[in-house]
């Protein structure tokens, strides 16, 4: 540590030290236990994680270089798993490691906002939603469950991730859990990677089809949001299914 007590990375930029070739006090492990999770850096925590590294390089060299190369842990996080597999000193297994921890950071996170927001508008489903949503690079389809003052009855849960349409996205998985916490009314959300928030003609098979359905379980479907991108011809960055008068709810 400096003489200020905090934590330097800079301490690391050593020679290709295998990991227990480094003293006993600065080895990741005895880092945590000695400083505590609070005090160290990325670097340290990830190398926790990974726990090795490869015959070239140690644990620390490797998680290191992960931070330096994504920046941030949001950037990583964004990451795909086959992307992380390319990276020297990761593969498959510690790629899905990595994944699932940023995954329990968020989920985490989510826990920690205020306690059931109400959901009256596309704009609080959008900002409830858009932080997660700027995170994923395919598309990926989520509910939001709500009781009868229309607050939100648990975090967002995601139903599917890749290209959506109909064969994916079945009424019985979007009105399982909706019926379960017996939720009073849906709002549905899903991302377009491209940026563009304009719906497709799936997008609108796909609304009235689970429109139709909510009918039957009397759980009604308040909206269809598709997330995108703000740009200059769409400030918002997102499309209401409901006030695009293109769906009849």
């Amino acid at each position: 540590m400096s003489e200020s007590g905090e934590y330097e990375k800079s301490r690391y930029d050593t020679g290709p030290l295998r990991i227990h070739e480094l003293p006993l006090r600065e080895q990741p492990r005895e880092l945590v236990e000695r400083l505590g999770f609070e005090a160290v850096g990325e670097d340290v925590l990830l190398a926790v994680i990974l726990r090795t590294g490869t015959r070239n390089r140690n644990v620390l060299e490797v998680a290191r270089d992960l931070v330096r190369q994504y920046g941030s842990l949001t950037d990583l996080s964004r990451v795909s798993i086959d992307e992380l597999t390319r990276q020297e000193g990761v593969g498959k297994v510690k790629a899905q490691i990595i994944k699932s921890a940023l995954e329990l950071a968020r989920r985490v996170s989510a826990e920690t906002r205020p306690d059931r927001p109400i959901i009256r508008t596309p704009e609080e489903a959008v900002a409830l939603l858009r932080g997660e949503a700027s995170n994923k690079d395919v598309e990926q389809f989520w509910v939001l469950l709500l009781d009868t003052r229309y607050r939100l009855i648990r975090p967002p849960r995601s139903l599917t991730t890749g290209i959506l349409d109909a064969s994916l996205i079945h009424p019985r998985e979007v009105f399982k859990e909706a019926v379960r916490t017996s939720s009073a009314a849906v709002v549905l959300a899903h991302n377009h990677p491209s940026g563009d928030a304009d719906p497709s003609a799936e997008d609108i098979q796909i609304t009235r089809r689970l429109i139709d359905a909510g009918r039957i379980v009397e759980i009604d479907v308040l909206d269809h949001i598709i997330l995108g991108q703000p740009s200059s011809q769409d400030p918002n960055g997102f499309c209401s299914m409901r006030e695009s008068g293109l769906v009849e709810f």
